[in-house]
């Protein structure tokens, strides 16, 4: 395991950052040329580079480090990865401009491809069957458990590869998730509010159950953070994974909380609102 952290500017330069910067730039490069701002380009800018940040925070910070050590700062890397980097890049829709970055020469020919040669058909057919409710639900869920089945977790604690794996597998399952939840076009949803409520509020509770056996485990559950002769903070195994349980408890609930309270709103809200915003195009927030 690292040893101790010794300066809080201990940033890696790793993988992440170099995905990040490929992804600002492309953004800004499809940026360039367009005529007037058009109304809420501030604001998911905005909403576009915070979710770049909490990737960055996540896996090219001193966080990442501290991870290894404690349970607890795991955990807060889960919640970067699920709940905050997914739906504030979801509420950027940033899909097209970044899309447009991409060089004219490559860019229409793969557009073609894929939306009209017979021989993508698969992979279109694929994609609609992944943007189902119920299928992107089971997704999202069955990964996050299985990552934390203690066989799987110490796995990938003790494998830098499968580490990565497991990221990216929070990270792309969490954004099909929050696209059925958030209007990000081109990805489209097909749940109406009241499935949306109950698609975030079944998540919140897998969420809590996990929360729970952590919090009320008699022993250490991960093997590798069990085998650890000390942490920062001097605390114990077990009572760093009840301080992780916390984290998944409260923290990690708060995106979902904030979403239900806005689909909840734009539901039961003034008649007004609803016939402003119309049952298919999103709220102001982005959300719907």
């Amino acid at each position: 395991m690292v040893a101790a952290l010794t300066t809080p500017l201990d940033w890696t330069g790793g993988p992440a950052l170099i995905w990040v910067l490929g992804a600002a730039a492309l953004y800004l490069l499809g940026g360039r040329g367009r005529r007037a701002p058009r109304a809420g380009d501030r604001w998911r800018a905005a909403s576009f580079f915070a979710g770049l940040a909490a990737i960055l925070a996540a896996l090219d910070s001193p966080l990442d480090e501290l991870a290894e050590e404690l349970f607890w700062a795991h955990m807060v890397q889960h919640v970067l990865l699920i709940g905050v980097a997914p739906p504030l890049l979801a509420l950027a829709r940033p899909w097209p401009r970044m899309w447009r970055g991409v060089p004219a020469g490559l860019r229409r020919p793969v557009s073609r491809a894929l939306t009209s040669s017979p021989r993508w058909s698969p992979l279109r057919r694929l994609a609609a069957f992944l943007g189902g409710g119920l299928v992107s639900w089971l997704i999202f869920n069955l990964d996050f458990c299985a990552w934390h089945l203690p066989v799987l977790y110490d796995a990938a604690l003790r494998s830098a590869a499968l580490h990565a794996v497991e990221h990216l597998a929070f990270f792309a399952t969490a954004l099909l998730f929050w696209t059925r939840v958030i209007y990000s076009p081109p990805w489209r949803s097909r749940l109406g509010e009241p499935a949306k409520l109950a698609y975030l509020g079944a998540t919140m509770v897998v969420g809590w159950v996990l929360a729970i056996v952590l919090a009320l485990a008699s022993s250490p559950l991960y093997a590798v953070y069990a085998e650890e002769s000390s942490r920062p903070g001097h605390i114990s195994a077990l009572t760093d994974q009840q301080f992780a349980a916390g984290v998944m408890w409260v923290p990690a609930s708060l995106p979902y909380a904030i979403a239900i309270v806005a689909i909840a709103y734009r539901w039961l809200g003034p008649r007004e609102a609803r016939g402003r915003s119309g049952p298919a195009k999103p709220l102001p927030t982005g959300v719907g």
